[in-house]
């Protein structure tokens, strides 16, 4: 600046970098802003909870914070596109901000660094995305134990490997995936709450020398507390990392779900409806169920994400480096598609058709009912194996499909020596080999009997609740201190 020149307001230009950083191919390479629309909204709440505690500390004039405010409500009101260019949405707001009030408009960044302003968006952001792809999963459950608890008594086959196994119940197979969404709702919560801790108030990394108070920011923007180290709070991702991870996991269960029912659709054993397949564009006779097939896939892709944001993370120093950049949009991604494929997977689930008569039909096929009666020779008192060597030579002399009553009698006689009527009633062999008398056999707690299933569902069902209550609580928390923040401003504008 030369002598009697009026200094530059920086208007219109990064209020960060200024000319000296300002050019180059480099700048657009480091830019973030096109991808940072998603934390508009959530810095502009940063933003107005740092200023009103600065001027609630007296490091910042009352009026000037006013005018900060009030000119962030302008930026809000414009949207993401109208921001200036700059490397990220936290420089164009800040350098929208000046454009509007002035060099005084800077002082919105006193007593932080864009390292604990940046952290602490992306937790306000992945806040609600965790608690929408929880929700995800309740909806997903709900829909489980909705069709579980219509078929019940539905029999059909069960499989190990691929092949017919025992038989099992509709219900029965339902709930397993319940439970496991169950766990992923879990994991999504437990993410959550680590994720909902302020980094605010870090700085750079070493703190600040202003007479912040971390813990009102984190009150103003409805966090539990706040990361206590600085180092840590400005650095830390590893809030990224289980969230992506607890994603990665649900993906996986949905996976296997996915791969049930298209195998199911292809044996005719569950209908899906036309919303949720489609057909092929030469082969009009097909019926496809393309949906979750991609369903099927997201996991890979939220595996691939989850590989991403660990491989960037890995062997970073402390404290801030501009990898994290490159991070977070692995679980940006990740939480999209996941989400996503979980609807799917709900409205596949609860408007799929089962045809119990085909299903009772297949669920004895490949002699699946030999272990009952191996289970009946055992509580004969025949050892076990020797039981399980009296049906294996019955199911290959079967070759493969059950057994008469005859052929177990006379494998019976060749192995133990002595009829099989003599250690289990006719009458009781003949039970056993019955798929529905096998399930209802089965009544040890987890298992497929109507009753055990009964109180699985009462389970599910409270689990449900309890879940959805969780859910909801941590929602009005945040709507609570939306509002209280919100009311702060009002009275600062």
């Amino acid at each position: 600046m030369t002598e009697g020149e009026a200094p530059d307001d920086g208007a219109g230009e990064s209020v960060v970098r200024r000319d000296r950083f300002s050019g180059g191919p480099a700048r657009g390479f480091m830019s973030s802003l096109a991808a940072d629309e998603r934390i508009f909204d959530a810095d502009l709440a940063v933003d107005r909870a740092h200023v009103v505690m600065l001027a609630e500390q007296d490091v910042v004039e009352s009026a000037v914070a006013g005018e900060i405010l009030a000119a962030l409500a302008e930026v809000e009101s414009a949207g993401h596109g109208a921001l200036p260019d700059g490397e990220d949405v936290h420089e164009a707001i800040e350098t929208a901000v000046v454009d509007r009030v002035g060099p005084e408009g800077g002082k919105m960044h006193t007593a932080r660094s864009r390292n604990d302003e940046v952290a602490a968006c992306i937790r306000y952001r992945l806040r609600e995305d965790l608690l929408d792809a929880a929700e995800g999963t309740i909806a997903l459950r709900e829909a489980l134990v909705d069709v579980a608890a219509d078929h019940v008594d539905t029999v059909m086959p069960g499989y190990t490997h691929l092949q017919p196994a025992q038989p099992t119940t509709l219900a029965h197979f339902l709930l397993s995936y319940e439970s496991a969404v169950a766990r992923d709702t879990a994991r999504l919560l437990d993410a959550y709450d680590r994720t909902n801790r302020s980094p605010l108030g870090a700085a750079a990394f070493a703190g600040t020398p202003f007479d912040v108070d971390r813990e009102r920011t984190a009150d103003l923007l409805g966090f539990d507390g706040v990361v206590e180290n600085s180092m840590d709070a400005s650095a830390g991702r590893d809030f990224l990392a289980e969230a992506t991870s607890a994603l990665a996991t649900h993906a996986v269960t949905l996976s296997g779900l996915a791969e049930d029912l298209v195998i199911f659709a292809n044996k005719g054993y569950v209908d899906l409806a036309d919303d949720y397949s489609s057909t092929s564009s030469i082969m009009p006779q097909k019926v496809n169920p393309d949906t979750l097939e991609l369903v099927r896939a997201v996991a890979g892709d939220a595996v691939g994400g989850l590989t991403g944001l660990l491989t960037t993370l890995k062997g970073l120093p402390r404290a801030y480096n501009r990898d994290l950049q490159r991070a977070t949009p692995h679980a940006w991604e990740t939480v999209d598609a996941v989400s996503e494929a979980t609807a799917v997977a709900a409205g596949a689930v609860a408007t799929a058709e089962w045809p119990a008569e085909t299903l009772a039909a297949e669920a004895g096929a490949g002699f699946s009912t030999a272990t009952g009666v191996a289970d009946a020779l055992a509580m004969a008192g025949v050892p076990f194996r020797t039981a399980h060597e009296v049906l294996a030579e019955a199911a290959e002399r079967a070759g493969g499909e059950t057994p008469d009553v005859a052929t177990l009698d006379e494998v019976a006689g060749d192995v133990l020596g002595a009829s099989l009527f003599e250690y289990v009633p006719r009458e009781t062999v003949e039970a056993v080999l019955d798929p529905v008398e096998s399930v209802a056999s089965r009544d040890s707690v987890g298992g497929p009997a109507p009753e055990a299933v009964a109180s699985q569902l009462d389970a599910a069902t409270a689990g449900l609740d309890a879940d959805a209550d969780a859910i909801g609580a941590r929602r009005d928390a945040l709507d609570a201190a939306a509002a209280t923040l919100a009311s702060e401003v009002d009275e600062r504008v």
